[in-house]
């Protein structure tokens, strides 16, 4: 399997997803950047570039008139 080299903002990003997840916490991006300790605006491309490279996953709101707005996850390896 080839290793994605992550920048040291795109590790704290990823950490901080998969921590909210393990916790059983939806993973949005306001929640995100307070478990970085980051604030909103510099997870937002760490966020974009990591579903990009396929080990997060956007999801949107599945309920019409109830969006919270994207979360995101870690993608599960097989």
């Amino acid at each position: 399997m080839q290793q994605v080299q992550l920048s040291e903002v795109e590790q704290l990003v990823y950490q901080a997803v998969t921590t909210l997840e393990q916790r059983g916490h939806v993973p949005y991006p306001d929640l995100i950047s307070e478990e970085a300790g980051l604030t909103e605006e510099q997870v937002h491309a760490p966020l974009h570039l990591l579903t990009e490279k396929g080990l997060l996953h956007r999801e949107d709101s599945p309920i019409a008139g109830l969006d919270f707005g994207p979360r995101f996850c870690a993608r599960q390896m097989a």
